[in-house]
């Protein structure tokens, strides 16, 4: 039998190297441990977040499943930042320069310690992606675990009605209290009862949107994406995930054998059928680079445009992830996605099984249930990821259209350079019906970080006016963000692009059906204005944000920074 410990083996089997096993018998080893192969347990863990306060936890059981199956387990965490803390604040920042960091460190230690195998435990926004880009990098036997979801809060009215609740109602009870929709009791009610535990956020935000994604690319265990956090079949998969890596270990499956292009189209349709967050498309761009394989925006359009939008799920829809678990969950989807023919079933996975296999033993959505529409009525017929063109988004823009916003808005712009100032804006009551807000330098170098938009998109909807008003962005938008919203719009405005340019009243155009975006504003006054133009000076000069702004890509390419 072929020997597991194919890197660890340089440090742990060479006398030359006696000091580090000194330092790995401090560590707890005994001198037969040192012939097994070492797996490190990633865990993004801590206390402050519900999305990560339990995978701490759950690193632990891992660790001591991992070493029934004779193998050394080490554990070592990584950084996060929770999207939801730090919304609309300066620390917003922070969130997207994470997911590269946290790759970074995993494929630190991972390659500077010679361990042989990974399982990683993710739990907010970016823990999945940047978990994810590490394995690519490093091509070691390597699996993630998904935190799981959040339960549904709930808030008992006055009258004694039930209200499910999930951390976009906090958000948006914010807008409802400006806009006199709700009192002051009752916003700190939906406040204090919206997170009820540990968990990502409930609806097909960007964690569960990643989670889901990496399911169908091959990299998690069944129903990983969908089991919420607290239910006790988390301690079985926990568990698996051990016999999993011996297994990944023995035949030697690493992830470059997993993820293909095959199966980067299999996660992309799996996100469309869902009604994902737009934040995939950032992150599954990331993760093409760091496995070396294509993939551009026009992808995610062609996909859209075939795949029907399916589920029922908020911020658009009525249903949260744990809804979805109860129906059958995310490889019940799958299924059926398999069964019309929207899937390639011959891709391979941790299981060592393909796509197909695994599914084929499992059983599909419950009799019903109606989280998942049929494909032959689906909520729209093709999918809610648009990507749109144009004079004002030469490079590419995203949106999230779901088809109940409408398909076209036309309307005079209100401009806001930064999201502080058109939240202000709100609140005093200059953002009317008929308006495009435009909130720019929010890029990724602008940001810098390419801050999330769902503090403006959730006081928007709270105030009564998400079917009147549309809002584009060089930023981008968290998975909880809905209305006629576009982001990502590339060139970003401190680049110098087109949305730079953009003054009040200027008439602004997005058509959903012809993917554009358009700025309406003749030639030659565009062309005054750029030569007035000038870039505006970074926001910040030392540290981790000063060397994301040198370093990163643009949004069209995934925010990048190495290479």
């Amino acid at each position: 039998m072929a020997k597991l410990n194919r890197h660890s083996r340089t440090i742990t089997q060479d006398a030359s190297h006696g000091a580090a096993q000194a330092m790995l018998h401090a560590a707890g080893l005994s001198k037969d441990d040192l012939d097994k192969a070492q797996v490190g347990i990633a865990s993004v863990w801590w206390d402050g977040n519900p999305c990560n306060m339990h995978l701490g936890d759950f690193a632990g059981v891992v660790q001591g499943a991992t070493r029934e199956q004779d193998l050394v387990a080490f554990r070592f965490h990584t950084v996060g930042v929770s999207d939801g803390i730090s919304m609309g604040t300066s620390g917003m920042s922070y969130s997207l320069p994470s997911r590269d960091l946290i790759a970074d460190s995993i494929e630190t230690v991972m390659g500077a310690q010679h361990y042989d195998a990974m399982i990683a435990i993710a739990g907010c926004d970016k823990n999945m992606p940047g978990c994810v880009m590490a394995m690519g990098r490093l091509n070691r036997p390597s699996l993630m675990i998904y935190g799981g979801t959040i339960r549904a809060g709930i808030r008992t009215d006055a009258a004694g009605t039930k209200h499910k609740l999930d951390i976009v109602s906090a958000f948006q009870s914010y807008g409802e209290a400006i806009a006199g929709r709700i009192d002051e009791e009752t916003r700190q009610d939906i406040v204090e009862n919206a997170c009820p535990g540990p968990g990502a956020c409930g609806g097909m935000y960007t964690a569960n949107t990643m989670a889901c994604a990496i399911e169908a690319l091959g990299l998690t265990l069944p129903y990983s994406s969908s089991i919420p956090a607290e239910d006790p079949r988390k301690d079985g998969e926990l568990k698996e995930a051990a016999r999993v890596a011996k297994s990944l270990l023995a035949s030697n499956l690493r992830p470059r054998d997993i993820v293909t292009a095959e199966s980067l189209e299999n996660a992309i349709t799996v996100v469309v059928a869902l009604g994902g967050s737009t934040n995939a498309v950032l992150h599954l761009l990331a993760i093409a680079h760091a496995f070396d394989l294509p993939l551009e925006l026009s992808d995610f359009q062609r996909i859209s445009s075939k795949v029907p939008l399916l589920a029922d799920l908020k911020p658009s829809g009525r249903y949260v992830m744990e809804d979805l678990h109860r129906v059958g969950g995310t490889p019940a989807v799958m299924k059926l996605l398999l069964r019309e023919g929207f899937l390639d079933g011959a891709q391979r996975t941790i299981t060592g099984r393909t796509l197909a296999e695994n599914l084929a033993a499992l059983p599909g959505l419950a009799d019903g249930q109606d989280v998942i529409r049929p494909v032959a009525t689906p909520i729209k017929d093709t999918g809610h990821l648009t990507v749109l063109q144009g004079s004002l988004a030469p490079e590419g823009a995203v949106a999230k259209i779901t088809g109940k916003e409408g398909l076209r808005f036309e309307g005079s712009a209100i401009v806001f350079d930064g999201e502080e100032a058109m939240l202000e804006a709100v609140k005093e009551g200059a953002v009317r019906a008929g308006h495009v807000v435009v909130i720019r330098n929010e890029g990724p170098k602008g940001g810098p970080g390419m801050p999330e938009m769902l503090a403006p998109t959730a006081t928007i909807m709270g105030a009564g006016l998400g079917s009147d008003v549309a809002l584009i962005t060089d930023g981008r938008f968290s998975g909880g963000s809905h209305g006629f919203i576009v982001g990502h719009i590339t060139p970003e405005a401190a680049a110098g692009g087109p949305l730079a340019l953009v003054q009040d009243g200027d008439r602004i155009e997005i058509d959903a059906e012809k993917r554009t975006l358009d700025l309406h504003v003749d030639r030659d006054e565009l062309n005054a204005r750029r030569a007035k133009w000038t870039a505006p000076a970074p926001k910040t000069t030392r540290g981790r944000l000063a060397k994301y702004t040198k370093l990163v890509s643009s949004a069209s390419t995934g925010c990048i920074t190495d290479g």
